[in-house]
């Protein structure tokens, strides 16, 4: 299937969402050696959950599929440029390659604007809309302390 095709799949389940489930207008999937493996559409009101983007909908899914926790070889088509959470999940997968077809300005202009997060990560902590505070405990470290000695962890 070229690679049209894939943005197509991915633009198809952004319109469907918003015909069929009234959610955002997100679609993604999840490409691995020329086939889809997972869809992805924007559920966070649907699901209440604010993390229910399509592209992290997408990645938990071809994950599940996979059965692992990286998608190296795989390859994403998302309707929309990644906002700042999902390109964090997306390094995290570190799928191969992300194509997307609008602009996160275009979202903006339609209310799906992520630009004040760009913003507020560029502050100091003490500046940002939400109060980040860092809290001391006496061995807050040691989670830490214990995964550097554990022989059987599995790194990512």
């Amino acid at each position: 299937m070229p690679e049209s095709k894939f943005m197509e799949m991915a633009i198809e389940a952004a319109l469907d969402n918003v015909e069929t489930s009234h959610g955002g207008p997100f679609g993604a999937v999840v490409v691995k050696d020329g086939t889809i493996i997972a869809y992805g559409r924007n559920e966070v009101t649907a699901a209440n959950d604010p993390t229910a983007h399509a592209e992290v909908q997408a990645i938990r899914e071809a994950c599940q599929k996979l059965n692992t926790f990286q998608l190296t070889d795989c390859e994403i088509y998302t309707s929309c440029e990644p906002c700042p959470m999902c390109i964090g999940a997306i390094y995290w997968a570190r799928p191969k390659a992300v194509y997307y077809a609008c602009t996160k300005e275009e979202a903006g202009h339609i209310g799906f604007d992520d630009d004040f997060i760009y913003k507020e990560l560029s502050l100091p902590m003490e500046r940002r809309s939400i109060k980040m505070e860092q809290l001391l405990l006496k061995d807050c470290d040691m989670p830490f302390r214990v995964w550097g000695q554990t022989l059987t962890k599995v790194e990512y």
